[in-house]
């Protein structure tokens, strides 16, 4: 009965959703490749100035993407690609992009080397970590240049930092550790409003100390969200109070919502406002301005098949949505929707770029469903 209950709420909000979208932004979908590695990233990888297109053991040649071209085999477990981020960063200085992955079963954070053609790219260990969710990259210290950090549930949260020498990479790492255990879950932000980020994870928020590197961070148990929070927590203003709040989805369960910050002297607290109820598996999510109307949006949806089918809702219909800020709550818009093959969800680590230089920003999502791209137009 609960499930036929939301069966027909989810229905119902599709179809509402699918009527305004018509006044909204329309989406032109087109497959890239049936891989099903779970992350991709758009970066210049040959250095033509035209974007490419990099998941798994493949890059695809703008801006056709129908060219090919091998990077590396990648351990293929169970269902899973063990390759789980995609983050474009030149990482030795050399003026070619190469990137930061890291896999749970390999429990390796790791990147690997741009060789300039069509030889396989080399995999550079950055450090051991235990298992991997995914990584993301964030100016931590402060400095304009981001840090690499893995969400490493049951293991310590650290951040790592690209050694430089006379204003360039050299291709080495720095690691600090700023708590001795993290969860599922991970965002970063300006919580207090010191003008520093902190950490988000699922039992609090880890203020930033004015030396990130040297003095201790200090945890704040002002809230604690699902056991299966997103990689990103989202950190925004949503409600344009000056205070700013937080976007979590559940990443292996039902519900996606945003947690209001509320503040009296020094006092925090977090009121919990739903957003969508009635989907699964909001693993990973993007806030960016996808209408260039100057307000952001958010930017998720389905993770299709993440523990393959032991999560709640796994078999029900992939979803990729925009969500509007309305000025009270979020309006739904949806991109796709449907069972597997009509379809699409967003795997663990999607990118968000203009491929055409149409000034209209682009969607391209891997997964188990596959590798796509959501044309803006």
């Amino acid at each position: 009965m609960k499930k036929y209950i939301q069966f027909i709420a989810s229905t119902i909000i599709v179809f509402l959703s699918c009527i305004q979208g018509y006044s909204q932004l329309k989406f032109r979908q087109q497959m890239i490749a049936a891989e099903s590695p779970e992350s991709v990233g758009v970066f210049d990888v040959n250095g033509d100035k035209v974007l490419d297109i990099v998941s798994g053991s493949y890059w695809y040649k703008g801006p056709l993407y129908l060219d090919r071209h091998l990077i590396t085999q990648l351990d293929h477990i169970n269902e899973y690609h063990d390759d789980f981020s995609t983050i474009p960063i030149d990482v030795n200085g050399d003026g070619k992009i190469d990137y930061v992955t890291g896999g749970w079963f390999g429990k390796t954070l790791l990147w690997r080397e741009n060789p300039g053609n069509d030889k396989e790219w080399k995999s550079h260990n950055i450090a051991e970590t235990g298992n991997i969710e995914t990584t993301r990259s964030w100016d931590v210290d402060g400095d304009g240049i981001n840090e690499i950090v893995p969400n490493t549930p049951g293991n310590p949260l650290i951040y790592y930092t690209i050694k430089r020498e006379n204003n360039k990479s050299t291709g080495e790492f720095t690691s600090t550790k700023v708590a001795e255990k993290q969860g599922h879950g991970l965002g970063f932000g300006d919580i207090n409003g010191d003008g520093r980020g902190d950490f988000i994870v699922n039992n609090g928020w880890i203020e930033a100390p004015v030396d990130r590197m040297n003095q201790p961070w200090k945890m704040h148990n002002d809230f604690k969200l699902n056991e299966d929070g997103s990689v990103p927590i989202i950190v925004a203003d949503v409600n344009s109070d000056g205070l700013n709040d937080l976007i979590v989805g559940h990443g292996h369960s039902y519900g996606l919502n945003w947690y209001e910050q509320k503040k009296e002297g020094k006092s925090i607290q977090f009121i919990k406002h739903p957003i969508d109820p009635f989907h699964s598996q909001y693993h990973t999510m993007e806030w960016v301005d996808i209408d260039n109307d100057g307000k952001m949006e958010l930017i998720t949806g389905k993770r299709y098949r993440a523990h393959n089918s032991g999560d709640p809702g796994f078999n029900d219909p992939l979803e990729l949505s925009y969500f509007k800020w309305n000025g009270e709550s979020f309006t739904k818009n949806v991109i796709s929707y449907g069972e597997f093959g009509k379809g699409k969800g967003t795997g663990i680590y999607f990118s968000v770029a203009d491929l055409r230089n149409t000034g209209k920003k682009d969607i391209i999502l891997a997964g188990k469903d596959g590798l796509y791209i959501f044309f803006n137009e």
